[in-house]
């Protein structure tokens, strides 16, 4: 059983600007469709690059630390306890960064086991992601700027 004390990070993230450890406790619990994940993202670290959801909400709660909330309004400084909603949409766009000297830990809550689009506003880039309960199944990231027509390589049947 999973436990928010020892947790097993089973997926750590290891970019430049984006180092932080996740331990994905839903998955690890035997949850299909529900996703909990504990994030923890050391100083000058971002958890994600800023983004937001077509089909999903989010539920953040600080567990320790003050991270920085980059939301459409600006940023702003979460503190201990603090509990955030990111709906679905363009005014649900986040990012979470430490710009102090301790550690942030904070829980992410959010739906698991169906299809995601997600919008990465910085980089003009779309994520397609099946997200299947093993952890399997299509992710791809396209760039906005390399949309095609509806019928772009299509082409009427043959006649038999």
């Amino acid at each position: 059983m999973p436990n928010l004390n020892e947790p097993l990070f089973d997926e750590p993230r290891e970019h430049p600007g984006f180092h932080c450890r996740r331990a994905r406790i839903g998955r690890q619990a035997g949850c299909e469709r529900l996703g909990l994940s504990l994030w923890e993202l050391p100083p000058g670290e971002a958890a994600y690059p800023y983004h937001y959801h077509l089909t999903e909400e989010e539920l953040l709660v600080v567990l320790d630390g003050e991270p920085s909330l980059r939301a459409p309004g600006g940023w702003r400084t979460l503190r201990k306890g603090e509990v955030v909603a990111f709906l679905r949409g363009a005014g649900g766009a986040h990012q979470i960064v430490n710009r102090t000297d301790g550690v942030v830990r904070f829980l992410a809550f959010s739906p698991n086991g169906e299809p995601d689009i997600v919008i990465r506003p910085d980089s003009g880039t779309l994520n397609a992601t099946e997200r299947l309960p093993d952890g399997g199944g299509l992710r791809a990231i396209f760039r906005m700027a390399d949309a095609v027509d509806y019928y772009e390589g299509e082409h009427p049947p043959a006649e038999s």
